[in-house]
């Protein structure tokens, strides 16, 4: 398995959503620049961000963290 940080898959998942950072931002009670921070590495990700992440998208957080490539939806 190639190495993949998480803040990269973030943005890949926002963006095949079509959504934009201030509205995820917005979903995860925070502003686009806290978000942004998140998508570029330069800030850790709160797991309660992490778990809704996952809701907001329907994968798995082992997803989300690049524990596996396979994006499974939640049950």
């Amino acid at each position: 398995m190639k190495k993949l940080y998480f803040y990269q898959r973030l943005r890949d998942l926002r963006e095949d959503k079509d959504m934009t950072q201030e509205q995820v931002a917005k979903l995860l009670g925070t502003v686009r620049e806290q978000y942004g921070k998140y998508e570029l590495g330069k800030q850790e990700i709160p797991f309660h961000h992490v778990i809704a992440l996952a809701k907001i998208y329907n994968v798995t957080i082992d997803y989300i963290a690049g524990l596996t490539d396979i994006p499974k939806k939640l049950k």
